[in-house]
């Protein structure tokens, strides 16, 4: 659904627009419906908003605005990146918080009730906070990076092209995060193995 709706919707309809003679800004504004779609169904589905669905909702909310004042088709795909941004400010400033936001984002969607949620919470209280907020400060950076980059995208290539480039990056950047946090939580798994294997002085 997040393929369709996010991806492949928005541009073939962006392409569709632009055949039938529609000027860029105007096929930007009417492609971005489809992940309003998206968000709305997901909501409806779990019966609730989570955080994501909002900062999404928010985005779409703020280019449109964006794009009907100043008709600036390369504004308003770089506003498309400013959610992105805020939400890796908001991951590095959270370190100094109780809990990490990357923390508190994946234990509402898990579920604080949930046997991850619970797990989660269990090692929270165990002492592990240090690995959730590096985690935190690697995720933080990667969306600012990525916001970065997708500025430069859109200022190098023509709207076609910066458009499908921006759909497709956060999913680039999401696949290479959470990698490399997969790898780094086996890697801190083998070295607490190895640490409860070693021998202890007698």
């Amino acid at each position: 659904m997040i393929v369709f709706f996010d991806v492949a919707a928005p541009l073939v309809a962006y392409n569709l627009l632009r055949s039938a003679g529609f000027t860029p800004v105007p096929a930007l504004l009417l492609s971005g419906v489809f992940p309003v779609f998206g968000v709305t169904i997901s909501a409806i589905s779990s019966r609730r908003l989570d955080v994501v669905g909002a900062v999404v909702l928010a985005g779409i909310a703020v280019g449109t605005i964006v794009g009907l004042v100043s008709h600036n088709a390369r504004l308003l795909l770089i506003e498309g990146s400013v959610p992105t941004a805020v939400f890796g400010v908001a991951c590095l400033g959270s370190l100094r918080a109780r809990r990490p936001l990357i923390f508190s984002v994946v234990l509402e969607f898990t579920g604080p009730d949930s046997a991850q949620g619970r797990e989660m919470t269990r090692l929270w209280q165990q002492g592990y906070g240090r690995i959730f907020r590096v985690i935190t400060a690697v995720w933080g950076a990667g969306f600012l990076v990525e916001a970065a980059l997708r500025v430069v995208v859109v200022y190098n290539t023509s709207t076609g092209t910066a458009l499908a480039i921006s759909k497709v990056m956060p999913f680039v950047f999401a696949g290479i995060l959470s990698a490399w946090t997969f790898a780094y939580s086996a890697y801190l798994k083998r070295r607490g193995e190895r640490s409860t294997a070693a021998p202890h002085p007698t």
